[in-house]
Order: C-alpha cells, then structure tokens, then sequence
C-alpha cells in the first residue's frame, strides 16, 4: 500500500454470534482510501453481518472497525473499549452511506424528499442547500425528471439509484452495498452498476458484497472472499477471479463463473 493509499477502513479482529452461531470468527481487513474493495461468498458467511458491524448496525462482540482513524461505535481508554453514546454513533453513522438490497425509501415522500431529509434533518443543511444537492445528485444518477415522483411509481432500478443518490447527500466519506443488484430484474441491474461505477471512478471509497462477478473483475481494485465467518482469501479481483489459490474458493468460483 503506497503513501498515497492509505487505509481509510481498518477491522481488526472482528467477531460477532448471535446465539450459539458465530457468524464472524475474528475478521482483519483494510480498505485504502479512494479504493473499491468487493466482497464474495455463499450465502451464511458473514458478509452482511461484517457490512453491518462497520457502521456500528450490529456491534461486534470483540475487535473493532476504525475509520479515518477514528473508532466506529467505541472510544478506547488503555486497553478497554466503552460503547459510545447513541448520538455520538449516529454522527460517525452519517459518515457511512449504505445502500441495502431493498431500497427502504420513504413511499409517503418524493424523491427529492427521500433525499433532502437526512442531510436538512441531521446534517442541519437549509432546506435550499439540501434541495440543490439532491437536484445535483438526481442528475448524476440519471433520474433528473423524476424529483416529484413518489418511489411507488418507479422501477427497482430507479429506486435503487434513489437510495444511492439518497446516501450520498450525506457526504459520507465511505459507501456500503449489500447485495444491491440482488432484488432487481436481470434487466434493470446494469443501471445500477453503471451508477456505482461513476462513483468508483469519482474516488469513493467502497466496499461491495456482490455476487456480480464482472462488476468486480472490471472495477474492484480487491476482492476477499468469505467463507465459514472469514475472510479466506483476498488479492487482485482480476487474479482471484482467473486462478484462486484456496480450494474453498475454488469451489465456489467453479459454481458462479
């Protein structure tokens, strides 16, 4: 990693269970700034739970995530980390878009609405400074003309490019998908990509778990893959993709390529 990349997203021994099920067995990763990091695996094997675990939507219970520095959810004093307070999550949360595999728009709001709330409501932007970034962002997104429309009347794929469009008025210094082509048409996806795309291009820093495996050849500057709570292996997505060195992933490459 050159001086120029430096990681904005640590996880250091992250582990999570919900009951008697450990769903992460101790996960180290980094994300360099800038960079778009793609997360495979089967279903069951930890990669939701470790998107949730960054923004501090389920707290891990041991290890932690940094970003820009800063610890996500906790302040640390000696060698002992205390869980911060809600308000203080909810700042470092708005730091942190995601976008879900449902798109969770408010169908009682507009687009521009479901756009402008967050940032004029937590962000105290004036509902002018909101609106004129939302209008930025809905014409970066390619859905200009459709500001007034409730999310009802439109596509999964126009939803979906609403919701990204929706966390990035946030400003937020890092992105989050999970999955978010999965509940789409075959045919409506490839907007979504081309809209996540633009925003590799543009310098956000990512991180996607997908099953797209062309999208992550083509744009991934690294792919982990996950298995039984771990991250098994990890490298240039072009290479894993073409000649992955564990059996595991080998396995499940066999199966999606």
């Amino acid at each position: 990693m050159t001086d120029e990349q430096t990681a904005l997203v640590s996880g250091h021994a992250i582990r999570k269970s919900f009951g008697a099920n450990e769903v992460l067995k101790g996960v180290d990763f980094e994300v360099a700034s800038g960079a778009v990091s793609c997360l495979i695996g089967p279903s069951g094997s930890g990669k939701s739970t470790l998107l949730r675990c960054i923004n501090h939507l389920e707290r891990p219970d041991s290890g932690w995530v940094s970003i820009d520095g800063e610890i996500v959810g906790y302040r640390l004093k000696g060698e002992r980390l205390y869980e911060l307070p809600p308000n203080h999550i909810a700042r470092q949360r708005a730091e942190i878009g995601m976008v879900f595999q449902r798109f969770n728009l408010f169908p009682h709001m507009t687009v521009l609405e479901n756009i402008t709330y967050a940032p004029h409501v937590i962000r105290r932007r004036s509902r002018s400074e909101a609106r004129a970034h939302a209008h930025e962002l809905l014409e970066r997104v390619g859905l200009s003309e459709k500001a007034t429309a409730y999310p009802g009347s439109l596509s999964g794929g126009q939803q979906q490019r609403v919701a990204i469009a929706r966390a990035l008025a946030m400003k937020p210094k890092l992105m989050l998908f999970d999955e978010p082509t999965s509940a789409l048409d075959p045919e409506l996806v490839g907007e979504v990509l081309d809209t996540m795309r633009m925003l590799a291009h543009e310098g956000m820093t990512m991180i996607v778990v997908t099953h797209e495996m062309g999208f992550a050849r083509e744009v991934g500057d690294t792919l982990m893959f996950m298995d039984d709570g771990m991250i098994v292996e990890r490298g240039d997505p072009r290479e894993v993709l073409a000649d992955p060195r564990h059996e595991r992933t080998q396995a499940f490459l066999s199966k999606v390529l």
